[in-house]
């Protein structure tokens, strides 16, 4: 059980949740990776022998010129010519267990909670879309722009005050993933994220 702090314009308290002990870095990294692999584009593509602009014909005939035989300018042997096993459009992404992927989601989170670096927001009071309108408040709250910020909150307007900030990264909800969570030092949601955090790994908000 961990006591994470919640933060609201009448004062700080502390929320009791129910997250994983145990922090297994190798189910992390399966995950990061899966995240990778599936924003890989995949576009790479090389044209063979028989996509390069050249004509097919014969470069010269097969025998009694005392050179090599050879067919058209096109083979991969002549400069410009097509590439042997070269790379084309592929999809780099694969199957990762839903099971898992909660379980990665799960323990990311538990690992920003364990290192006391998790704060709920009831409320972002003062914050109606502008820049310094969240500096002041992230002032108030402690962040100060020394670590970076994976900012949590479906409300549109905080997403847009923080956004121009090279320290905050903000996401809806929905977006909230491990690659982030572990790029990010600090991890701020607002207490609808957490409900749908907590509605996204099948557990109680």
């Amino acid at each position: 059980m961990y006591r994470i702090p919640v933060f609201s314009s009448s004062g700080k308290r502390e929320l009791a949740v129910d997250l994983p002990q145990e922090v297994n870095p190798h189910l992390l990294w399966e995950v990061v990776r899966w995240q990778l692999a599936k924003r890989r584009q995949g576009t790479a593509s090389t044209k063979t022998r028989g996509e390069v602009a050249y004509s097919s014909r014969k470069i010269y005939p097969q025998k009694h010129t005392g050179r090599a035989r050879h067919g058209d300018i096109g083979a991969p042997i002549f400069v410009g010519g097509g590439t042997v096993f070269g790379p084309k459009p592929r999809d780099y992404g694969y199957t990762l267990p839903k099971k898992v992927r909660k379980a990665g989601l799960a323990m990311a989170v538990a690992d920003r909670a364990r290192e006391g670096k998790l704060l709920l927001v009831e409320e972002f009071s003062g914050v109606k879309g502008r820049t310094k309108e969240f500096l002041a408040w992230a002032g108030g709250v402690g962040l100060d722009g020394s670590e970076t910020v994976l900012l949590v909150t479906e409300d549109p307007l905080v997403r847009r005050a923080a956004r121009n900030l090279p320290w905050v990264v903000p996401l809806a909800p929905e977006g909230l993933n491990v690659y982030d969570i572990l790029r990010t030092a600090r991890l701020v949601m607002d207490l609808k994220a957490w409900e749908a955090f907590q509605s996204r790994i099948g557990g109680e908000a």
